[in-house]
């Protein structure tokens, strides 16, 4: 979807079409959740802080989110997808993966089948949304945000190397900027830069993620599409609206995203046996500090002794903390029926 809180905000206030429009807290502690167009502009993206999204335009308007409506709206969206095939892979509420190999249409131009989603996704809901079409998913994702907004892009089996040869290393999902960054000193600029390393050198300098960036620089694909596929991590956190210098200041501000992990774990029915705290200082350096267990963390109380032993690592704090966090991963099942498609659910963090 095209900056799908930002339009779906446009959509239901018609004064705010047009105009530079930032979902999320306006304080000064605040995140950009989404941005519409018209604010990215300006600079301005999601995640960044509200201070900054204002020092670059001024007259950005900030509205407070509304996750209700926009997870009523994403129903609204899947119902079209379903309509096409049972083989969708959710990423978030506003983004998903879909394989038409074979389709309920009986329709053999994946093309076609974007053009008839998008029109259908737009009568309705009244939103845009982008599609990348091609023959696997690295491709596809490429290509959904090649030309938005309302775009449809298709990368052909023929033309996949040429495409990814000419895209800088940053472009690409899967690559983050700490990565990109590393890359680029390693003289690996673009993508027909990366092609022309071994998958050996890629390895020793970056682990096994280094066979997937050969791969990837080879158009190569092979994930499948997978509509069950589960959610590898479960995580609260808070921004504080003054900064945290002391250790009853830091075992307070974690409090409540243990309180609310554990909720969601109890909720899910599921449990985790890797650990890991997030923290974000006042000039936005951020770290996180983890640690794996040979059996799951079984109530809040271990959960939050666990928490605070990581923090420990901590102190004495080199300098205010802006933002406090943890999460769960090597998630398991309490029961054994925990529902798979819940556990992928975005989980949101209210502003």
């Amino acid at each position: 979807m095209d900056a799908f809180y930002a339009s779906v905000e446009q959509r239901d206030d018609p004064s705010l079409r047009g105009k530079p429009v930032a979902v999320g807290g306006s304080r000064e502690r605040g995140v950009v959740a989404a941005a519409s167009y018209e604010a990215r502009v300006f600079g301005v993206r999601s995640a960044m802080p509200s201070s900054t999204a204002r020092r670059k335009c001024p007259d950005l308007v900030f509205v407070k989110p509304r996750f209700d409506v926009y997870k009523a709206v994403s129903q609204q969206i899947r119902a079209v997808f379903a309509d096409y095939t049972p083989l969708i892979e959710p990423l978030s509420l506003d983004e998903a993966y879909l394989d038409v190999t074979e389709n309920l249409k009986h329709m053999t131009s994946a093309t076609q089948i974007a053009q008839q989603i998008k029109l259908a996704i737009k009568e309705a809901t009244g939103l845009t949304a982008s599609a990348g079409v091609s023959y696997n998913k690295f491709l596809a994702k490429l290509a959904s945000d090649h030309n938005k907004p309302d775009g449809l892009f298709v990368i052909k089996p023929t033309q996949g190397l040429a495409f990814v040869e000419t895209l800088r290393v940053g472009q690409f999902h899967g690559i983050g900027p700490a990565t990109a960054a590393k890359m680029n000193q390693l003289g690996i600029a673009t993508g027909l830069d990366l092609r022309q390393q071994t998958e050996a050198f890629l390895v020793r300098h970056f682990g096994k993620a280094g066979r997937f960036y050969h791969a990837i620089a080879n158009a190569i694909d092979d994930r499948p599409v997978r509509p069950d596929r589960e959610r590898k991590s479960i995580g609260s956190e808070t921004t504080f609206s003054t900064d945290l210098f002391t250790w009853d200041e830091l075992t307070d501000g974690l409090q409540g995203p243990i309180t609310d992990l554990w909720q969601d774990c109890q909720r899910l029915k599921t449990v985790g046996r890797t650990l890991t705290l997030k923290v974000k200082f006042a000039d936005f350096q951020q770290i996180t500090r983890s640690r794996s267990f040979g059996s799951p963390i079984s109530d809040a109380t271990q959960l939050t002794f666990l928490a605070y032993e990581l923090m420990t690592v901590l102190m004495p704090l080199p300098k205010g903390v802006r933002l406090l966090g943890v999460s769960l991963s090597n998630l398991e099942s309490t029961d054994g029926s925990v529902d798979r498609h819940e556990i992928g659910k975005q989980l949101e963090i209210g502003f």
